[in-house]
């Protein structure tokens, strides 16, 4: 017959059984400790006999050195979300210029940019659709949809951008404070002017604020309009979306909305 081999167990259960072991080391001590306190309390040091006083305090001592303390598991509060939406995106071309230029692909452009800023920064950015499946209970830290407005000639007064957010909001603080970050921080970046006027019933009742978490804050923008602003929506795209990335900022930041300019 042969003779039966022995096969050690695996590395976990090495593992387990180590880590079991000294747990009941720790107990045993503890105990002792424990007992060994008591004993000391109740029992004067003179009538210990021979040099045992001596020898308990050593062991008190030593379980004392040798006790380890209660694991801490640092946690990090979590990052970040931010949604922006390329106006038109994945839907139509929205505002079309006579020589083809499109509000959808300046949208995307500008709103591509802002991402990679965002997300160089550390925070978790999705950039969305025009009516993306994902905007249906979407939660986030702030959403930010990007449109520019029409390429038709109105007067010399059409040049500028406008921020708007939902009428009816569940948290006006929020919303009135994003908006507030966004107007101050885009035409400090641009130089562009607020344009107040032009702000209309379809941006205060843009879709997508009825259909992501009512926890969200949500803005819409138009960056310019694509004809006297033209230059700077084709030529200077990173400056616009740094100016949106500076509103977003401020507002999760909890800057000082009217921040002053430095010299």
């Amino acid at each position: 017959m042969e003779n039966p081999t022995f096969t050690p167990p695996p590395k976990s259960d090495q593992q387990n059984s180590s880590k079991g072991t000294l747990y009941l080391l720790q107990v045993t001590l503890m105990v002792a400790f424990i007992v060994a306190t008591l004993f000391t309390a109740w029992t004067p040091a003179s009538l210990l006999p021979g040099n045992l006083n001596e020898k308990l305090t050593t062991a008190l001592s030593f379980i004392s050195a040798t006790a380890s303390p209660p694991a801490f598991t640092a946690t990090t509060p979590p990052r970040a979300r931010i949604g922006i939406v390329a106006g038109h995106w994945g839907n139509d071309s929205g505002a079309v210029c006579p020589d083809g230029l499109t509000e959808a692909e300046l949208n995307l452009s500008i709103a591509t940019i802002v991402k990679e800023k965002l997300s160089a920064l550390d925070y978790d950015v999705d950039l969305l659709k025009e009516f993306d499946p994902k905007l249906t209970g979407y939660e986030a830290t702030a959403l930010v949809s990007i449109h520019a407005d029409s390429c038709e000639y109105i007067n010399d007064l059409a040049t500028g951008f406008k921020v708007a957010a939902a009428l009816a909001n569940p948290r006006p603080d929020r919303a009135a404070r994003l908006t507030a970050c966004m107007r101050d921080r885009y035409e400090k970046t641009t130089g562009l002017s607020y344009h107040a006027q032009s702000v209309t019933p379809d941006m205060t009742s843009y879709h997508a604020f009825d259909e992501i978490s009512p926890e969200t804050t949500a803005v819409i923008i138009e960056v310019g309009f694509m004809n006297l602003d033209r230059q700077i929506l084709t030529q200077n795209q990173d400056l616009l979306a740094t100016g949106i990335v500076n509103g977003i900022l401020c507002y999760i930041r909890n800057e000082d909305i009217f921040q002053q300019e430095q010299p």
